[in-house]
């Protein structure tokens, strides 16, 4: 029989995210939706998604070509913030394994920019498994961290401690006359699964059946507001 959970230790950080500890761990949920390691100086995304826009161009597909340029724009606000000795992307950094190649040489710059005297740590997702070619930081199928695994893919089985993307949840949340619908942070407090950080990465419902036997409990719904990480109660949410 599994050890039952702790209770759920979170509160409001003074950034506006809310802290949580995960396996011993203190880490802050911030309303960019990358997770914050104070003590390891550590800033994890997941699910950038750099390049997909010219992806769906090629397929004649068009979007505004500005989502590689808002994205890293608000990777470095993070970096400017924080100072983050390492920085660990968690996977699908790019849309596809071209995308490295498809990048605008101001947008190169301003990843090198953001990666100058850090450490960088791409881990492989399903839509880039190759990693980076010419940028720098160093490739991984996953990293651990005082106990917690970072990875793209969550594992199928309840019980881990790990932080993951790949599912880029999402929170409809009840409100007294209508819903909003917002990317959100999702934990049971063993395993996170983290919102996609990319500009034009979509979302999926936490109650969707992908979810299902991911978490050992109702887990803790973060949702990502203006400035605010708000915890949510399980029974507010709805399905799309």
């Amino acid at each position: 029989m599994s050890a039952p959970l702790p209770a759920y230790d979170y509160a409001p950080s003074g950034c506006g995210g809310l802290e949580i500890t995960l396996a011993g761990v203190r880490i802050v949920m911030r309303a960019s939706g990358a997770v914050w390691f104070p003590q390891e100086r550590l800033l994890a995304a997941a699910d950038l998604h750099l390049e997909k826009g010219s992806a769906y161009a090629a397929r004649g597909q068009l979007l505004p070509p500005y989502d590689t340029r808002e994205t890293l724009a608000r990777l470095a606000e993070e970096a400017a913030a924080l100072n983050p000795v390492t920085l660990v992307f968690l996977g699908d950094s790019f849309h596809d394994n071209d995308g490295e190649g498809r990048l605008a040489s101001r947008d190169v710059a301003d990843l090198e920019a953001i990666g100058a005297n850090r450490v960088l740590i791409w881990v492989a997702g399903n839509h880039d498994d190759a990693g980076p070619v010419n940028l720098p930081g160093q490739a991984v199928a996953r990293y651990d961290v005082e106990g917690l695994s970072l990875t793209h893919e969550p594992g199928r089985d309840a019980g881990r401690w790990e932080i993951a993307g790949h599912l880029h949840p999402c929170a409809r949340v009840r409100g007294r006359t209508s819903s909003v619908r917002r990317r959100c942070f999702v934990t049971d407090g063993e395993r996170m699964i983290l919102p996609a950080f990319g500009a034009y990465a979509g979302g999926l419902n936490i109650l969707d059946a992908a979810f299902a036997g991911l978490f050992r409990r109702p887990p803790l719904t973060a949702a990502l507001g203006a400035g605010r990480v708000h915890a949510v109660g399980w029974r507010s949410l709805r399905p799309d």
